[in-house]
């Protein structure tokens, strides 16, 4: 067996990769984009709000000294998905990264929870992600590399209470992972998911401060607490780098401990 060398790279510099963030002008989306410009990353911020994405790809170009863009799109429309890959090799000729970031949750008991409200989660959780992936990935074959991050989740691993779409969604987001990461892993291009625990964004928001995050979300973690949106970004920088080239089909779980117990 031939022995391995060990050259001095830096195995977390994304200094020359271009990366397309969905739901990416707020939020963990945000983070995570913020977590790649740090590392080098130039990138495209996608999302329906156009003045919100341009703010963001502003202060994230200002703040990290990196190329940032926007693109007003619907990732559940398989058009709009196309015109995303298309202007991101127009601006920067390449596509190594796509971090899934986009999604929504509807809670409540399942009789109380409309057919549609079903429907809609999946279809942005879900559909958004499929669609969107499947318009880079013809690219990224063409190049012989990538990387693809979904946003699963804890509530992807394990079930809880008037989640019912979330859960489903999440968790289909986890097979999905792990059935494209055996697709596309011959092609060099990894494919793996973030799972985030609690993290106080606007999604959260209005349970914050209810008796059911205290008992069984924030209350359920280890560290007792809402997770900071910058202990997000490790996780993206490390799965978007070439120190996560032989992670497939993981599950990264970020969720001070909630599902270690």
């Amino acid at each position: 067996m031939q022995k391995e060398t060990l050259p001095g790279i830096k195995q977390f510099d994304l200094t020359g990769r271009m990366a397309i963030v969905t739901g990416g002008s707020k939020g963990l989306g945000l983070a995570m984009a913020a977590g790649l410009a740090s590392a080098g990353a130039n990138l495209m911020l996608v999302n329906r709000n156009a003045d919100e994405g341009a703010r963001a790809a502003e202060e994230l170009a200002r703040d990290f000294g990196v190329r940032a863009t926007s693109f007003s799109a619907d990732i559940t429309n398989l058009a709009d998905t196309e015109a995303m890959a298309k202007a991101a090799l127009d601006t920067f000729g390449q596509i190594d990264i796509l971090i899934n970031s986009a999604g929504i949750n509807i809670r409540g008991a399942i009789d109380e929870v409309t057919p549609d409200d079903f429907n809609n989660v999946f279809n942005v959780n879900v559909n958004g992600t499929w669609l969107a992936s499947r318009a880079v990935v013809p690219h990224m074959k063409q190049r012989g590399r990538g990387s693809i991050i979904n946003l699963a989740s804890t509530l992807g691993l394990v079930g809880l209470a008037n989640r019912t779409p979330y859960t489903a969604s999440k968790g289909a987001i986890v097979n999905m992972t792990r059935a494209l990461a055996i697709e596309l892993a011959p092609f060099n291009i990894n494919v793996n998911a973030i799972c985030p625990g609690p993290f106080l964004t606007e999604m959260n928001a209005p349970i914050a401060d209810t008796p059911e995050a205290k008992n069984f979300v924030v209350g359920a973690t280890v560290l007792g607490r809402w997770g900071l949106l910058r202990e997000i970004q490790g996780a993206a920088i490390f799965l978007a780098s070439d120190a996560a080239s032989y992670m497939v089909g993981s599950m990264l779980t970020v969720d001070g401990g909630w599902t270690a117990r």
